[in-house]
């Protein structure tokens, strides 16, 4: 029986070359083989800087490789859907950067394919579901801790002005919605276990770039329950998250961007006592590729369903079509 999976990565992006393959490569359960870039040289260049074995001048070699089970594709967000199927058609498992496409049609049409071949494993990577500060935030609203909860709030921002950045570019999926809005509409839909039924939205728009640069939302999962959230590439960088119920509060530091070699922390604030929780430092981009490895290697379910990241993008379509329309929009 393997112990490891044998990875390749679709392209040489930054997020690949700096965060997620040196992650990847402190697993027992990962062996990233091989790198592909449509330039030789920066593909030879970045798997020498990585330590990795193999490097192919396009991405149809590396999908020819029979020795490679899985495949992370972290490409441009309009070249996720195209790649992602000719990974499945190459009888390749597949971990697909969020958002999985640029909208919900572009989800299902995955979720088609995925189905037809149901031996490969296909999951979005949605990395801080898999971080122990979300695991116990999860599990202090499923006990009760705070009471039931009715309003969860999020905050999520950098600065960014470069047109030439992938996510300046509104033509390949770009701003700020997309980017890191995505993760705001997933937090609700994690905690709850449930789909928001309706939508209501407003964007300022880049009067250059045309990308939304402040977007902000309201997600109704009904019986009074609302998610409220704002996004910006274009403001000081923050991110925060607050879940509030009839007995408590939960409070997030730092939810999506965890560093690797630090403590985080989330805090518990009750009537009559505030109580702090402290997570040792590890690597969310490693405990994403263990879970799903270990899907792979047992042929378990894949820790994130793939439906999950349809769902997501549904919400991510309703809360354009709102800010076009200027009111609530069913999902």
């Amino acid at each position: 029986m393997k112990n490891k999976v044998r990875w390749g990565i679709l392209s040489t992006a930054k997020i690949g070359r700096e965060k997620v393959i040196p992650a990847m490569q402190k697993s027992d359960l990962v062996d990233v083989l091989a790198i592909s870039s449509r330039n030789p040289d920066k593909a030879k260049e970045t798997a020498a800087g990585l330590g990795i074995k193999r490097a192919y001048g396009s991405y149809e070699d590396l999908l020819r490789d029979p020795e490679i089970d899985a495949v992370y594709n972290p490409l441009p967000n309009h070249m996720h859907l195209e790649w992602t199927l000719k990974a499945i058609d190459a009888g390749k498992h597949v971990l697909c950067e969020k958002p999985i496409g640029m909208n919900a049609r572009e989800a299902d049409i995955l979720i088609d394919s995925a189905n037809k071949n149901p031996e490969l494993k296909v999951m979005e990577a949605f990395m801080y579901r898999f971080h122990p500060q979300w695991k116990k935030a999860k599990e202090l609203v499923e006990e009760g801790s705070i009471g039931k909860v009715y309003a969860i709030q999020s905050f999520f921002s950098y600065y960014n002005v470069d047109p030439a950045n992938i996510r300046n570019q509104v033509e390949i999926g770009g701003g700020g919605l997309m980017d890191i809005g995505c993760y705001c509409i997933s937090f609700p839909r994690f905690l709850l276990e449930c789909e928001p039924v309706r939508v209501i939205s407003i964007m300022d728009l880049d009067p250059v770039m045309k990308t939304d640069r402040i977007s902000s939302g309201i997600l109704d999962f009904s019986d009074g329950i609302t998610s409220v959230f704002s996004c910006s590439t274009q403001l000081i960088p923050y991110q925060r998250v607050q879940v509030l119920g009839t007995e408590g509060r939960v409070e997030i530091e730092i939810p999506v961007n965890t560093p690797p070699d630090k403590e985080t922390r989330i805090w518990l604030y009750k009537k009559d006592k505030t109580e702090e929780f402290v997570f040792e430092a590890v690597d969310q981009y490693t405990l994403q590729a263990e879970g799903f490895s270990k899907s792979v290697l047992d042929g378990s379910p894949v820790p994130i369903p793939l439906q999950d990241a349809v769902n997501n993008m549904k919400v991510i379509d309703a809360i354009r079509k709102s800010a076009e329309i200027k009111t609530w929009t069913n999902i």
